[in-house]
């Protein structure tokens, strides 16, 4: 995989640079869709430096939104509003679901370890008591966004088997906290009792893991991980895709594959901030790795 990865990043490298710097024919601006999970300006503050290096490779104004859920990027990629995002395997679930045509996934972010695969993380306070999901029964229980693959997706699947029962007939009461972010400050400040959040699962507990949305929350100074304890970890679940909007000219389409794979190379800094912590880098994929969990996103809205 780590030859695949390199591979495909220097491919991709040459056929960006080979475009670089001409204005783009048939786009007027490019807009970069960016998923809820932090509050809105420390998303835009992560994806400023992803903003304007793309303003200054496809020579159109660069915009980024940061809708306050996933849906609002979901149907701006529907919509056309949007050109490009990284989605949740769940998020690029529905969106496919609800138009095949509009968007295809061109690169998935690769772990430290060489996977694809992160995990959904149920967390806690450490001085609640709860321990396990046995502990959390009759407890306020948080979810982050019904379009979230490890934030609703999988848990609303695997918990109950876990249970044996609706989790609303288990839990005292299910939320909705808006997003990851909000999700693990409404634990860490005992809003809710226990959550689910998102992680690789790699590294060490106390930094957050080495991605995902503990180890960003880590790094903004939001929480300390000593304060929490993993109650339960969901099955491997395969990263979101970075998409594209299908109707975009060939050549923006080459041009932005290349500029995602070969971020951590040209600017780690701003990869990091991008990718939610340490990581790889981007390699490719394909429709064909969701079909899981496009049928599980099917099955589910029966």
């Amino acid at each position: 995989m780590k030859k695949l990865l390199v591979a495909g990043v220097a491919t991709m490298m040459l056929a960006g640079t080979a475009f670089a710097g001409s204005h783009q024919a048939g786009i007027k601006e490019f807009r970069i869709g960016i998923l809820g999970g932090e509050n809105a300006q420390d998303r835009m503050n992560s994806n400023e430096c992803l903003r304007a290096k793309t303003e200054k490779l496809l020579g159109v104004p660069t915009k980024i939104f940061a809708p306050a859920d996933y849906n609002g990027v979901i149907q701006g990629l529907l919509g056309g509003s949007i050109d490009m995002a990284w989605l949740g395997a769940s998020g690029y679930a529905k969106t496919y679901l609800t138009d095949p045509e509009a968007v295809e996934p061109v690169l998935v972010k690769v772990n430290v370890d060489g996977g694809y695969g992160y995990h959904s993380i149920g967390f806690a306070r450490k001085d609640s008591g709860i321990t396990s999901l046995q502990d959390a029964k009759g407890k306020v229980f948080a979810f982050g966004d019904p379009n979230s693959t490890s934030g609703y997706l999988i848990p609303s699947i695997e918990i109950p088997e876990i249970i044996g029962q609706p989790m609303d007939k288990y839990f005292g009461e299910v939320k909705f906290s808006g997003g990851h972010e909000q999700t693990i400050v409404g634990v860490y400040n005992g809003d809710f009792d226990a959550g689910v959040t998102w992680a690789d699962g790699l590294g060490n507990w106390e930094d957050g893991y080495n991605s995902g949305a503990l180890r960003k929350a880590v790094d903004a100074g939001l929480i300390d991980m000593n304060d929490l304890v993993q109650i339960w970890e969901s099955k491997p679940i395969p990263e979101g895709p970075v998409v594209l909007r299908k109707a975009l000219p060939e050549d923006v389409k080459v041009k932005m594959t290349g500029l995602m794979a070969s971020l951590p190379a040209i600017d780690y800094d701003c990869y990091y901030g991008v990718a939610a912590g340490d990581s790889k880098g981007f390699m490719p994929i394909t429709h064909d790795a969701y079909l899981s969990i496009i049928e599980a996103r099917r099955l589910k809205s029966q």
